[in-house]
């Protein structure tokens, strides 16, 4: 490949003044996705589909809102300028630490009040999501969002990419990394991960899946956002997705560790919430 045949449209779809972004398209299918899942896992483990539903109904809002707040902060000094796009979260710019504590505080507040176990809702939901997070970054690929420093040509050859791929990694000039990639990839292995893991006989105590999954995501975030150029920084200092991922991954570490030897009674994940119900498919 010799030259560059430009950019992939970002446009998937337009019906007359309605344009449809493929960053929506593509968010919006590992949701369904990711739905899906969690409710046929949460079948198996006592958790009624309504209930799955209805926090997702809560927790969709509530987790862009804090994507898109999370980011603008940081951001501050260029949307205190343009304070009309603040709203134009279809253009990109949301911080998926952000989109997690926002759910997180959804999940927490959704199953007190419909007194579920709280981390078995979070631990049918952590594989899901880790699922989805390494869908959606091919929506950050469409917007040529979340790249890295810059490359070579020969260097992107050598991974034996696509050259489609390729050709969406020249960006401002010059062929970038592609960190969306390293962290689709290890998003989706985390996924894998889980998923053959979390039916393991005495493997999981309740909680300890979602911990594993904050550890193994904490983790991979730390490499790929240092190999990034469009951090959020603080102080113009500090990453900030590498300072919440050093302390995401040694506190979830640490949970897992206290809560075994604090509280051994802890159920088991394959124990689920201890209540039947009825379900076409047994």
């Amino acid at each position: 490949m010799n030259t560059v045949l430009g950019a992939l449209n970002p446009i998937a779809l337009r019906l007359g003044p309605i344009q449809v972004h493929w960053y929506g398209v593509i968010i919006a299918s590992a949701v369904v996705i990711a739905v899906a899942l969690a409710v046929r896992e949460g079948q198996k483990r006592g958790i009624r589909p309504d209930d799955i539903y209805d926090m997702i109904l809560w927790a969709l809002p509530f987790t862009l809102i804090a994507a898109r707040t999370y980011y603008v902060i940081f951001q501050w000094s260029y949307y205190s300028q343009h304070p009309s796009e603040i709203i134009r979260i279809w253009d990109g710019g949301i911080a998926i630490y952000g989109g997690l504590i926002g759910a997180g505080i959804v999940v927490v507040l959704f199953c007190r009040s419909r007194f579920i176990p709280t981390w078995l809702m979070l631990d049918v939901a952590a594989p899901t999501v880790i699922m989805g997070q390494g869908i959606g970054r091919w929506g950050n690929f469409m917007n040529q969002e979340a790249f890295g420093r810059v490359t070579s040509l020969s260097f992107l050859q050598g991974l034996h990419l696509p050259e489609w791929l390729i050709n969406q990694m020249y960006i401002q000039g010059a062929y970038r990394q592609p960190t969306f990639l390293y962290e689709s990839v290890w998003d989706l292995l985390g996924f894998v991960m889980l998923m053959v893991t979390r039916h393991r006989t005495n493997w999981y105590k309740q909680g300890e899946v979602f911990l594993t999954y904050v550890a193994w995501y904490a983790f991979g975030r730390f490499f790929t956002e240092g190999m990034r150029t469009d951090s959020l920084m603080l102080f113009n200092v500090i990453r900030v997705s590498q300072a919440l991922s050093v302390v995401l991954f040694f506190g979830s570490i640490g949970l897992m560790i206290w809560r075994r030897r604090r509280h051994p009674e802890n159920r088991w994940y394959l124990a689920g919430s201890g209540q039947k119900i009825a379900t076409e498919n047994k």
